[in-house]
């Protein structure tokens, strides 16, 4: 767990000077929001390695995400309002990298799987794309902004 913290501490200094040089947020105005986004993945984990319930860390992780946000939640407006400061590119970028370092660790194991891991990529693609575009199409129909 430890290894992870600091796995997630580094990815939040990354996503802070990411945020600061693309998006021009002052980094000392970022980290409230990019503490909070690292103790909500934190506690997300822990609860996943430590509660016998076996549900996935991402589970949890948005749980307590949504939770958080919610209005039922005391001080949900500050915590919207402070992890708004941080964009989305900002974060995963350094999360891509690190993906992207660990996955060259793996490559023997990728290079088993053959070329019908791209002919699966392709199509979980393709279908995760197809159908988030109808889905947002419906979306926004029902809205009336389409």
């Amino acid at each position: 767990m430890i290894e992870k913290v600091k796995i997630l501490s580094l990815i939040g200094v990354i996503a802070i000077i990411g945020n600061w040089v693309g998006y021009k947020v002052n980094p000392i105005e970022a980290l409230p929001g990019i503490l909070i986004i690292v103790i909500i993945t934190i506690s997300g984990l822990a609860l996943a390695n430590y509660l016998p319930i076996k549900i996935p860390a991402v589970v949890w992780i948005s749980f307590i995400a949504l939770i958080t946000t919610t209005p039922i939640f005391p001080g949900n407006g500050w915590i919207v309002e402070q992890t708004s400061k941080i964009d989305f590119m900002a974060i995963a970028t350094p999360i891509l990298a690190y993906a992207g370092l660990s996955l060259g660790k793996d490559i023997d194991a990728f290079k088993k799987l053959g070329w019908r891991i791209v002919v699966v990529s392709i199509v979980v693609y393709t279908g995760t794309f197809l159908f988030a575009s109808l889905f947002a199409e419906i979306v926004f129909k029902i809205q009336g902004r389409f």
